[in-house]
């Protein structure tokens, strides 16, 4: 009953901000950028790989294609060599691409991973490889090996025998070798010196049950594998659980150790090959006095912890991170039917967690001096469950959550980062200690390329509860003065780019009607507020105004616009 009332006050907007409003100020200044504003936004993942071949599964990978057609997307999926018929079920899918016979000889078949990766090709994205998990017949203790988890259920029983390490670790490297040589000959060199390969998940916890020493004699045999076939392979790992805690920043700082001056136990050489670093980071959403209270805090706490490790190599200082699993919480098939602490994810709380936490990933790999090349969001659909069950997700049914339109924004900052000054900007050694639990954190996210200035603006809180909305002035100054801008507004927020919020109001329906379909589809999209021509000041800058409530996103983008007819009268903010 607690969380039906939680979730029909947040989806109906009860919680919204009072009519009270402060002011903030913005500045942002379009002639002092502060180096490449990288698209970290642009790796997404998920435990189900065989969803990605269902209807709605193939619509959503098209959208995330489709986000910015300059900038390539990754796709990260668990289970890509678990044995299996290849049905999909929470947390778990399989391909069955290996087998034996009676003799131990090997049987691969990829007609499901080609399908798998045709689906990810055809709408644009590029496949972030994980290799794993374990196939039954190479795995020293194969029984149990399907599982059958749902929400509720310990969560422990995922880890079946795919979790194993192999019985032969020449076999495991042949398979790899096989699986890279088969979609070098499918897509062909030029597209697959593209991808991204890794190895293994979370090694550092049950999901490798097998010592520290054994992962590294999997990880060296499966890059073995990798690069006899595909010698240019951009390897990497370990996609270690959350540094912050010091267990898992030993393994992967050990790890690291041994990339660097270990035994490579396929070659027997000093050193094993390493391109890029992963390591996870989650936040810890709770229930606080009937609201949700997020943890941004232990999610950027991780962030400088592992930013912080890598930086300590400096022969590793300037590769590529990839934050394998970067989110607000650590399960993202665990439902808020039965974790109430996630029911902030069908909502616009949602949206704006994500773009505030991708802004300070940027500060804090600056602090560090790292080289952050992605953030990968751990979600995606859950084929076949009930609408807006609560899963982290991207999209409920075929319809786009909130969240989505946040990546949407972030994909139209291009180019240079830019200076942004907030009186309202929580410092970031704050954040990273605290979280945002006193006064809430307005600020925003700039770039300027050729063409176009963007700036994304969010009004965020750790705590789902009302508050006032932000009187935001946005200055952007190192205009050239009268030039004339043409200005796109966009919005997310409880009523805007939100079909969460419209299907309560519809009365939260399981089977909705056609007309009642179109309705959520369309609030699904990216709305936009206004278009309209404003003219810079004498003095290069230019001033735009408008009310943010708490939880809610505006992103801002400014395009020269057409000469004005001649007689025209310059309309000025």
């Amino acid at each position: 009953m607690f969380l039906r009332l939680l979730t029909c006050l947040l989806g109906l907007g009860v919680l919204a901000a009072s009519a009270e409003s402060f002011p903030v100020a913005l500045r942002v200044d379009a002639a002092k950028p502060l180096g490449e504003l990288k698209p970290i936004w642009r790796f997404f993942g998920a435990d189900e790989p065989n969803y990605a071949t269902q209807p709605d599964g193939r619509k959503l990978l098209g959208q995330l294609g489709r986000l910015d057609p300059g900038t390539p997307v990754f796709f990260r999926t668990h289970n890509l060599l678990t044995s299996g018929d290849g049905t999909g079920a929470l947390k778990w899918g399989s391909t069955g691409v290996y087998g034996e016979d009676g003799r131990g000889r090997a049987i691969f078949d990829w007609s499901t991973l080609d399908v798998i990766f045709d689906a990810y090709r055809q709408q644009g994205l590029r496949p972030y490889v994980q290799l794993g998990f374990m196939p039954e017949a190479m795995s020293v203790h194969p029984y149990p090996y399907r599982h059958h988890w749902k929400p509720g259920d310990n969560y422990g029983d995922i880890y079946t025998g795919w979790a194993y390490p192999p019985k032969d670790y020449v076999k495991w490297e042949e398979l790899n070798y096989q699986l890279a040589r088969r979609y070098l000959g499918r897509y062909g060199k030029t597209e697959i010196d593209q991808w991204w390969w890794e190895v293994w998940n979370e090694p550092n916890i049950p999901y490798w049950k097998g010592t520290p020493e054994e992962y590294y004699r999997l990880y060296d045999y499966a890059v073995a594998g990798v690069r006899r076939a595909l010698p240019n392979a951009r390897v990497g790992g370990p996609e270690s659980t959350s540094p912050r805690n010091a267990g898992a920043a030993k393994f992967l700082r050990d790890f690291l150790e041994h990339c660097l001056r270990g035994t490579n136990y396929a070659t027997g050489k000093v050193g094993s090959p390493i391109d890029f670093i992963a390591f996870h980071a989650k936040g810890a959403p709770t229930v606080q006095d009937g609201h949700v209270r997020m943890g941004l805090s232990a999610q950027l706490q991780d962030f400088d912890a592992g930013f912080g490790l890598v930086a300590s190599f400096p022969e590793l200082k300037s590769l590529p991170i990839v934050i394998g699993e970067s989110d607000p919480d650590g399960c993202a098939a665990c439902s808020s039917e039965v974790y109430p602490q996630n029911a902030y994810r069908n909502g616009a709380l949602y949206a704006s967690y994500t773009a505030a936490s991708f802004a300070r990933a940027h500060d804090l790999a600056a602090k560090h001096g790292v080289n952050l090349a992605g953030a990968l969001t751990w979600a995606f659909e859950f084929e076949g469950q009930p609408w807006f069950a609560g899963f982290r997700a991207l999209a409920s049914r075929g319809v786009e959550l909130p969240v989505l339109n946040t990546f949407r924004m972030m994909a139209k900052l291009h180019g240079q980062r830019l200076t942004v000054e907030s009186p309202s900007a929580l410092g970031l050694t704050d954040v990273v200690q605290g979280g945002v639990r006193g006064t809430p954190d307005v600020s925003a996210l700039a770039a300027r390329d050729t063409n176009t200035v963007s700036v994304l603006v969010w009004h965020y809180h750790d705590d789902d509860v009302a508050g006032p909305e932000a009187e935001v002035t946005v200055s952007i100054a190192g205009l050239t003065p009268d030039s004339r801008w043409k200005l796109r507004h966009y919005r997310v927020d409880e009523t805007h780019s939100n079909a969460f919020t419209v299907w309560q109001k519809q009365g939260s329906p399981q089977q909705p009607t056609p007309p009642q379909l179109a309705e959520l589809t369309k609030a699904a999209a990216l709305a936009e507020l206004e278009s309209s021509v404003v003219t810079v000041s004498a003095d290069g800058t230019v001033p735009v105004h408008f009310l943010l409530p708490r939880q809610g996103l505006s992103l801002l983008v400014f395009q020269p616009a057409p000469e004005a007819p001649a007689g025209a009268t310059p309309n000025r903010p």
